[in-house]
C-alpha cells in the first residue's frame, strides 16, 4: 500500500491512464477490424476506411500507446492486404 501522498496519486494516475489507453488501445482494434473486413467484402469505401485506420495508428503511437514497430508491422500488414485484394 503506498504511504506518501505522492505515491497515492501516482497510483490514481497510472489507474486513470491505464483505462484511457485500453480504450484507445480497442478502438484501435475495431477500426483494424473494419477496415479488413472491408478488404475481404470489396467494399466501395475501403481506401478510406483504409486511409482512416492508417492515420488511427499513427496518431495512436505518436501518442506512446503502441511501439512504433508495432505500428509500423500493423500499417505494413494492412497495406499488404490491401495490395492483394
Amino acid at each position: 500500500m503506498a504511504n506518501t501522498k505522492a505515491s497515492k496519486k501516482d497510483i490514481l494516475r497510472i489507474k486513470r491512464n491505464t483505462l484511457r489507453n485500453q480504450d484507445v488501445k480497442s478502438a484501435l482494434k475495431t477500426s483494424i477490424k473494419k477496415a479488413y473486413i472491408a478488404i475481404d467484402e470489396k467494399s466501395e469505401t475501403k481506401d478510406s476506411l483504409i486511409k482512416e485506420t492508417l492515420k488511427h495508428i499513427d496518431k495512436v503511437q505518436s501518442k506512446g500507446i503502441i511501439h512504433k514497430n508495432t505500428a509500423a508491422r500493423k500499417k505494413s500488414k494492412l497495406a499488404l492486404a490491401s495490395n492483394k485484394a
